[in-house]
């Protein structure tokens, strides 16, 4: 039988910019992807339930999780941190699904470490007038928050370099269509249908 194997996806993007939005609304229109649930020390959000958005626990369970190498990658960002466990990726990948890891620079950094065929997708927002303005309309986090997490996101988008695609969230349906259309690409890569379809390959050239 053919190798199942899926592809690791990075999705990173300042806070506001959108790529929640974004990856949930491609994990409705295609089947084969997950979304990777991290764990977190930050409180819950109004709405988000524990084990769904995130696995929320308190730090000193997570630094013993760390401690334990527990996690695939962990990064600090803000007071809070976050992390995602190595078992739970691999499974899905062995399963053939494609697994997005929403995480930040630091973290990505780590994942290409221990997972150097991860494909890194960086979003952006249009400019920072309208990422300020996402930032007020998720009535989530205080002034004070909002111009932290503001004076931050010109350093986190200075790393979009870092990475193997940039879409600009000005759209969200041509967002989405970019997003989705390199999910697609990178299933068709000549190193994943090598592994996918060793036995097919090995048949069609065995004249």
């Amino acid at each position: 039988m053919d190798k199942k194997k899926g592809n690791l996806f990075i999705l990173s993007a300042p806070s506001g910019a959108g790529k929640s939005t974004l990856y949930k609304a491609l994990l409705k229109q295609d089947q084969q992807v997950r979304i990777s649930v991290s764990h977190t020390t930050r409180a819950p959000r109004e709405g988000e339930e524990d084990g769904r958005e995130y696995f929320f626990t308190d730090p000193e369970s997570f630094l013993d999780m760390i401690a334990e190498d527990a996690f695939f990658e962990h990064a600090q960002v803000f007071d809070n941190y976050y992390g995602t466990s190595k078992t739970s990726i691999f499974n899905m990948l062995e399963q053939g699904l494609d697994v997005i890891l929403e995480i930040d620079w630091q973290g990505a950094r780590q994942v290409r470490q221990l997972y150097s065929e991860a494909i890194g997708i960086f979003i952006l927002p249009p400019s920072l007038k309208a990422l300020e303005e996402r930032l007020k309309g998720r009535a989530t986090d205080t002034d004070d928050v909002i111009q932290r997490r503001m004076a931050k996101a010109v350093d986190e988008m200075s790393h979009y370099k870092e990475y193997d695609f940039v879409i600009v969230n000005d759209d969200l349906k041509d967002a989405l269509s970019q997003m989705a259309s390199i999910f697609m690409a990178m299933r068709s890569k000549t190193s994943v249908i090598e592994q996918k379809h060793t036995n097919l390959i090995n048949d069609l050239l065995s004249m």
